[in-house]
């Protein structure tokens, strides 16, 4: 199983930015996916996640009506797309194959991508 992000950088409060997860190594289109940030000196916080066939998603009331998940399971690649982004958002985000759990599991990381908000 591999998770590989990118997508992330520098980007003024009020931008956007997408980013990608290209997987590979299993069945994309079985597996709900999820999008996990740690910002500098805390702890994980769940973003995003996605059913296997795209049609479900969930977000936290923190990042709801700015981030949008989604999924091309021809393509085996997750998108986290980011609006109106806050100096609060920057982190190290990851994608993380959920074992659709309650509470939420994941059995596999990427490496991650960086994301900072600042002007």
């Amino acid at each position: 199983v591999q998770l590989v992000e990118s997508g992330g950088g520098l980007v003024q409060p009020g931008g956007s930015l997408r980013l990608s997860c290209a997987a590979s190594g299993f069945t994309f289109s079985t597996y709900y996916m999820s999008w996990v940030r740690q910002a500098p000196g805390k702890g994980l916080e769940w973003v995003s996640n996605i059913d296997s066939g795209g049609g479900s998603t969930n977000y936290p009331d923190s990042v709801k009506d700015r981030f949008t998940i989604s999924r091309d399971n021809a393509k085996n690649t997750l998108y986290l797309q980011m609006n109106s982004l806050k100096p609060e958002d920057t982190a190290l985000y990851y994608c993380a194959r959920d074992k659709a759990t309650m509470p939420p599991e994941y059995d596999y990381w990427g490496q991650g991508t960086q994301v900072t908000v600042s002007s």
